[in-house]
């Protein structure tokens, strides 16, 4: 067993690509492009006088809340391109506060795996776990642009 698999045990139901595909893909979701390169990122939120923006490297994403920005900057860093956002607005903030603490767990773990070795270790550990979390996501894909709505809405019947 790998470190990376074992650092995947530990983190159980906080493993983001868990989070992502069973919580928030079974949702009617939209599908967001996020301009940044499949890598890990630092991401920070800004609040400028046009709203809240995610600052990926150079480039700004404006986003329309901080619960959006916040949860889109967790993809953000691992660097996935093409995510999946629920298509209701309040579903949005409790999947960025479980998705951060995922996040921070799984930073935790890896620090502890690698207190008192080498940063070079450390730093590829960090890199394939991102790479691997990155993969998962990917495979689980982002779905549509935008949801598909019924269009059977009849309450009548005449």
């Amino acid at each position: 067993m790998t470190k990376t698999d074992q650092i995947r045990s530990q983190l159980a139901e906080e493993w983001i690509p868990d989070i992502y595909g069973a919580k928030v893909r079974v949702q009617r979701t939209r599908a967001v492009e996020l301009p940044i390169p499949a890598r890990e990122n630092s991401a920070e939120i800004l609040y400028t006088l046009l709203g809240i923006e995610l600052k990926v490297g150079k480039r700004r994403i404006a986003c329309p809340d901080l619960a959006t920005a916040r949860y889109l900057r967790v993809f953000a860093r691992i660097g996935c391109g093409r995510v999946a956002i629920p298509y209701d607005i309040t579903k949005i903030s409790p999947f960025a506060d479980e998705l951060e603490t995922a996040w921070q767990r799984m930073l935790l773990l890896l620090d502890a795996e690698h207190e008192g070795k080498s940063p070079a270790a450390a730093s590829r550990l960090r890199g394939s776990m991102i790479k691997q979390i990155r993969t998962i996501i990917e495979e689980i894909g982002a779905g549509e642009v935008m949801p598909e709505f019924k269009q059977s809405t009849r309450q009548r019947n005449n």
